[in-house]
C-alpha cells in the first residue's frame, strides 16, 4: 500500500473529550472536514459526522468474539473498486475479536490515498461503533459513505442492524462531496 500521509497516532479506543470538555470512551473524533463518519461522535455536538452504531444479531448473544470474527470476514470479502472506490485495495492491520476491535486501511486507486476504518466494541448491548475517515484533504467525494454503506448492506443481509450513512440527515456532506 502507498501511504500518502502518516497514520494518525490517536486511533483506537481511548478517553476522548466532547465539545464541552466532558470525557467519554470512544474512537477518534472526526474534526470539521466532511470526509469522516464516527458513531462515537455525539449527535448533539457533531450531527454531520455522527452515524448510528451497528448491532450484531441476537443469535450471537453476548459473544463479541463471534461478532468480530464475522466483521473481519465481511471486511476481507470487500471488493476493491466497488462503487468506483478503494481501487488500490485494503488491508486489515489489526483484528482482535476478543478485545472487540478491528482496524483496516483502504487505498484509492489513482493517488494512493489511505483511509482509516475502525470497528470497536465499547461494552453495552451488542453495539459495534464505526469510524471511517480520510487522512488527507478536505472532501472525500463520497468515498467514506459508500464504504460504510457497502459494508452495512452486507451485514444487514447477515441479520445485523447496520444502518449506513443517510444522505437525508447528512445533506451538507452530500452536497459538498457532490454525491446527490
Amino acid at each position: 500500500m502507498t501511504c500518502t500521509a502518516w497514520k494518525p497516532k490517536d486511533l483506537g479506543v481511548s478517553t476522548r473529550k466532547d465539545i464541552v470538555g466532558e470525557e467519554y470512551l470512544g474512537l477518534k473524533n472526526c474534526g470539521s472536514a466532511p470526509n469522516c463518519f464516527c458513531s462515537t461522535d455525539s449527535i448533539e455536538d457533531d450531527p454531520e459526522h455522527n452515524i448510528p452504531s451497528w448491532v450484531w444479531p441476537e443469535k450471537y448473544a453476548d459473544d463479541q468474539e463471534k461478532a468480530f470474527t464475522e466483521l473481519e470476514e465481511v471486511i476481507n470479502s470487500y471488493k476493491p473498486g466497488q462503487g468506483v472506490i478503494d481501487g488500490g485495495g485494503f488491508k486489515v492491520i489489526k483484528s482482535d475479536p476478543k478485545a472487540g476491535y478491528l482496524y483496516a486501511q483502504f487505498e484509492s486507486y489513482k493517488n494512493g490515498y489511505i483511509d482509516d476504518f475502525e470497528l470497536a466494541y465499547l461494552g453495552g448491548d451488542r453495539v459495534v461503533h464505526i469510524r471511517s475517515s480520510s487522512r488527507v484533504g478536505y472532501l472525500d467525494f463520497g468515498v467514506n459513505a459508500k464504504r460504510v454503506n457497502y459494508i452495512a448492506n452486507i451485514l444487514k443481509a447477515k441479520g445485523w442492524n447496520a444502518p449506513g450513512v443517510d444522505f437525508a440527515s447528512h445533506q451538507d456532506y452530500a452536497i459538498q462531496n457532490q454525491v446527490l
